[in-house]
């Protein structure tokens, strides 16, 4: 069964980013091809990826980062997890999903990155073929897609058209109908470009 559990992470975006996006020192040394015609702002598929090794999907947990001055509340958090599982769940109906690495399985990992309150130097805990995708002032959603065997990147896509409003330590409340839209949106979104680079 697919599950975007809950993550025990730290409210700072220079420790989440160096636990789950690896610190800025990594060096990337794959190549990758660029989609223009993708419907998310930016996908990237390796140029050595063979999509047609695997069969079913393994489902990790799902992370939320933003800086330390602009921290969530626990239990929205935990809200929001819920509410991507629940449409991630929806639209990946007829793909096999395994909670376990292994042979054919190819590891999905979806980040939202609340990066609405991050100076420019946020940026450089990032790994740097992340950090156009993660620009101060947005939040984005990323979706980055492994073999589940050896840990290397097949895919990944990234997308900040659909803004959910979600709380901070300024005060505010989160809109749960615009985080019910966002993970609706990215969900759809994210079913299409799986199905794309499947070949389904």
């Amino acid at each position: 069964m697919l599950t975007f559990q809950s993550l025990t992470c730290k409210r700072s975006l220079l420790f989440a980013a160096a636990l789950l996006l690896s610190a800025c020192a990594t060096v990337e040394t794959q190549s990758f091809r660029v989609n223009p015609d993708s419907n998310v702002e930016s996908a990237q598929v390796a140029t050595d990826a063979d999509f047609s090794r695997y069969d079913r999907l393994h489902a990790v947990e799902m992370g939320i980062f933003f800086p330390q001055n602009a921290e969530t509340p626990a239990e929205d958090l935990q809200r929001i997890r819920e509410t991507f599982r629940d449409a991630f769940l929806a639209e990946l109906e007829g793909y096999a999903i395994v909670t376990e690495p292994g042979e054919g399985a190819m590891t999905v990992q979806a980040t939202l990155i609340d990066f609405r309150a991050a100076a420019q130097s946020d940026t450089m805990s990032v790994r740097s073929e992340l950090r156009p995708m993660a620009a101060p002032g947005k939040i984005v959603f990323l979706m980055e897609m492994r073999d589940s065997v050896s840990g290397r990147v097949l895919a990944r896509a990234a997308d900040s058209a659909r803004t959910p409003m979600i709380a901070d330590e300024a005060g505010e409340t989160t809109d749960w109908a615009s985080v019910d839209a966002a993970a609706a949106h990215w969900a759809a979104l994210f079913r299409q470009f799986l199905d794309e680079s499947l070949g389904r």
